[in-house]
């Protein structure tokens, strides 16, 4: 499989695991010009000009007119969002110029690759004045191939990024959560050989728990090139030629420990091959249905779950590294989590190899969150693009075990047939996971609530958003009949309610830790009546940065339904919960 490298359409072999191959760090501090009505893209007619701030323009004369100097502007940490490294920034929706100078030691032969982890949303990308692509998506990485922009020596970088909302974006123009601007995930120039490994896997052969599959795939159609593949503890040292398609597929009889969140067991490896040595760590694992249950290596299991936003603790900011993903998941181990939901987006790649090595299991979502443009075919390649490459980047980890297409979307004839469409493709790229989304509920009547939705033919799992308590009285919870009339696991992928950490009152007053305690006592007392739940991803870890959250002294901006303070103190719900999933394990030990 190959990501997706250009304007939707255009694709070239990109790299799978992107650090293990040989690569030149762009982090670092970037200069930024603020660009409010783009002049340094248009003319004054709206054309594109020649003369943009892309072509880092220098006077050459006293008397030159350059009305824009990237090297007297001010720099910002890359990766980083706008929005809370510059105060004027805070709510900025827009266009931002950055621009980083870097060294080439240019090998003829070689392929460069510059890669991006994420930009949000668009980005238009420029090596040296020229223009090497664009790419529209906030979530998903995307490289172009720089090797005729990049010279020996000194060369300079930039983008332009742009955040504004779009009626035809995925997401679209509303959505709960802060649109944080920039070059938000790491940035690499990559050095490759002309004929390089494009992508790799070594799973197990479907349910067989002694067979593993290997793929190798090159980047280009070279017959007889040899693939090494080697992992030590399994006793493989093997060598394979490529076919005329420039692939290796074969199957190796071995049979490895299972990677399980009791027991989340990676094993080292390497593929050798077309010049490059490539490290990686993989794990083996089944994942399953069988009426309503959920089957990790063929037993039951509950998923003990929490939803998930991609953002520091401590005042905000879009989380982009290793330390980040600790510790956001640390909080979920302390909650006895076993799985997360990372909401609403693909998260960057630490959070998900964290979560890996920690026994975490994901779900993992793109943004198609509440009113989509359904009928525009440029929304549905956009969606089509971003999944793919979602799953492009991760379909090697063993913990990623549900991909969801879509958050709380309203029934209609063209959402049906966007999403089938989704579901279907999300099958056809990787049909070893199970396929979600998190459906809306329609009540029957006041105390019945019925989910039906045509998009469950085409889900393993069943799962719903339901906030009794919050947006409805939380009395009500003890009277609630729930059908669910599919033969399919059930995962509650959000409820939950607001409550600002530290403030305390009665059970019955807003937004103190006290109501909110409430509300998942009586929630958890309810979700034990649904026939076939699987798994809860209550909503959310930690409270979060909206601009929908407006309420002055008690959510300032923030989405207070975390169950950790942005402070990272635990709030009430925090152990009421945990407790509850105590009860989950000690349930579910007999049967693992």
């Amino acid at each position: 499989m190959m990501a997706s490298l250009a304007v939707y359409g255009e694709t070239i072999p990109s790299p799978v695991n992107v650090k293990g191959h040989n690569g030149q760090s762009l982090n670092g501090d970037w200069h930024y010009i603020v660009d409010v009505q783009e002049e340094g893209y248009y003319d004054y007619r709206m054309n594109e000009t020649r003369w943009g701030f892309f072509i880092n323009a220098k006077p050459q004369r006293p008397e030159d007119l350059i009305e824009y100097d990237f090297d007297k502007s001010p720099t910002m940490r890359i990766p980083g969002d706008w929005n809370t490294q510059d105060q004027r920034l805070f709510f900025y929706e827009g266009c931002v110029w950055f621009k980083r100078d870097f060294n080439c030691s240019k090998r003829a032969g070689m392929r460069y690759l510059l890669h991006f982890g994420a930009v949000n949303y668009e980005a238009v990308v420029y090596v040296n004045g020229v223009k090497a692509g664009r790419h529209e998506g906030g979530f998903t990485p995307f490289c172009f191939d720089v090797t005729e922009q990049v010279k020996d020596g000194d060369n300079f970088v930039i983008v332009k990024v742009d955040n504004k909302r779009k009626a035809s974006n995925v997401p679209t123009l509303i959505f709960d959560w802060w649109n944080y601007g920039g070059i938000t995930r790491d940035v690499t120039l990559l050095t490759l050989p002309a004929t390089y490994i494009a992508d790799y896997s070594l799973t197990l052969d479907g349910k067989n728990t002694t067979q593993l599959k290997f793929t190798a795939q090159l980047s280009e159609k070279r017959d007889g090139e040899t693939v090494r593949l080697n992992v030590p503890e399994l006793n493989i040292d093997r060598q394979y030629n490529t076919n005329g398609e420039g692939k290796v597929e074969t199957v190796i009889k071995v049979k490895p420990q299972l990677w399980s969140p009791e027991s989340p067991k990676l094993y080292q490896m390497t593929v050798t091959g077309a010049g490059e040595v490539i490290k990686d760590e993989v794990g083996f694992r089944t994942i399953e249905t069988r009426g309503k249950q959920i089957l990790l290596n063929g037993k039951p299991v509950f998923l003990r779950g929490i939803s998930i936003h991609e953002e520091k603790a401590n005042g905000g900011g879009r989380a982009n590294n290793a330390d980040d993903a600790r510790l956001l998941l640390s909080w979920a181990k302390d909650l006895g989590c076993n799985f997360v939901r990372l909401a609403h987006y693909p998260h960057n790649e630490n959070m998900v190899r964290e979560a890996e090595r920690m026994g975490i299991m994901v779900w993992s979502e793109i943004p198609c969150y509440w009113t989509i443009d359904w009928t525009n075919p440029a929304t549905l390649e956009n969606a089509r693009a971003q999944l793919r490459d979602m799953i492009a980047r991760d379909r090697n980890r063993a913990n990623v075990i549900i991909w969801s297409i879509a958050n709380e979307t309203p029934h209609s004839q063209e959402r049906d047939a966007f999403l089938s469409n989704l579901a279907q493709y999300a099958r056809s790229l990787d049909a070893t996971r199970l396929i979600s989304m998190a459906m809306e509920v329609t009540s029957a009547s006041n105390f019945k609530n019925r989910l039906q939705d045509n998009m469950n033919k085409y889900v393993d799992v069943v799962s719903f958003n339901e906030y009794i308590g919050w947006y409805r009285d939380v009395h009500d919870a003890s009277k609630m009949e729930w059908e669910i009339p599919y033969d399919k696991p059930v995962i509650v992928s959000e409820f939950g309610g607001g409550a600002k950490q530290g403030f305390h009152g009665e059970k019955n007053q807003r937004w103190t830790e006290e109501f909110q305690a409430n509300l998942y006592e009586e929630n958890l007392k309810m979700l034990e009546k649904i026939d076939g739940l699987a798994g809860t991803t209550p909503w959310i870890l930690k409270d979060f940065r909206s601009p929908r959250r407006v309420l002055p002294d008690v959510q300032d901006y923030y989405n207070r339904k975390g169950v950790v303070g942005d402070n990272g103190k635990h709030k009430m719900a925090f152990d009421i919960l945990k407790a509850w999933y105590e009860k989950k394990i000690a349930a579910y030990s007999g049967k693992q």
